[in-house]
């Protein structure tokens, strides 16, 4: 009788910010779980480099761009018959990213709102992971794996504006409603490297996915 009233497990997002280990994760659980693995859009996003160079020309560009291709993701997912986990999720654009470059004045009032209701009008036909991830680091712990990754167009980015996102993507969560939420402070581990911090946070993601069918 509760195998019948388990819900169908169907999409595992991870949340965080630049450099917070998002693909690390994604692709160590995808491994471990079997799932299908859906990575973010960086090596062929044409707007990027751009963007680093000069936030306030593209940041509506990148920021469609985004938008339209995790709409692409999150409407496979739904239709698809596997499950999924995701590097990033489409609610962090609007929710973090977006927010970020408006109140910097990188985007302009009339792109801002422009994106907003685009956001609002797709995200209408989706449905919210059934776990989201959120992986918590510090500015210092951000810079310091950005650095390590050695990314080219990331070399401009600035602690202040790590900082930025960081508080909205804290506000955000401290708001998520939406679905089952686990948190991990990546200040204190290092599953990259280390098997035992990978198996710590495999068997948190197991506790919080009780109650689904794998």
């Amino acid at each position: 009788m509760e195998n019948q009233q388990n819900k169908k497990l169907r999409h595992v997002a991870i949340a965080g910010n630049i450099g917070a280990g998002k693909t690390t994760l994604t692709t160590q659980l995808g491994q471990h779980f079997g799932w299908d693995i859906f990575y973010e859009d960086v090596d062929h996003n044409p707007y990027l480099d751009d963007f680093y160079e000069d936030m306030r020309r593209w940041s509506f560009n990148l920021q469609v761009y985004f938008l339209n291709s995790r709409f692409d993701q999150a409407k496979k997912i739904q239709t698809g018959s596997q499950v999924v986990i995701q590097d990033r999720t489409i609610y962090e654009d609007a929710n973090i990213f977006a927010p970020n470059l408006y109140e910097m004045g990188l985007m302009s009032p009339r792109d801002f709102e422009n994106y907003t209701t685009l956001f609002k009008l797709m995200t209408s036909f989706l449905a919210p992971p059934d776990l989201l991830i959120y992986l918590r680091a510090s500015t210092d712990t951000l810079l310091n794996q950005i650095k390590r990754r050695g990314r080219a167009y990331e070399t401009n980015i600035r602690p202040e504006y790590l900082e930025n996102l960081n508080q909205y993507y804290e506000t955000w969560i401290n708001n998520y409603t939406a679905g089952k939420l686990l948190i991990i402070n990546i200040n204190d581990i290092n599953y990259a490297d280390k098997p035992e911090h990978l198996q710590a946070v495999i068997d948190q993601i197991k506790q919080e996915l009780h109650g689904f069918e794998l």
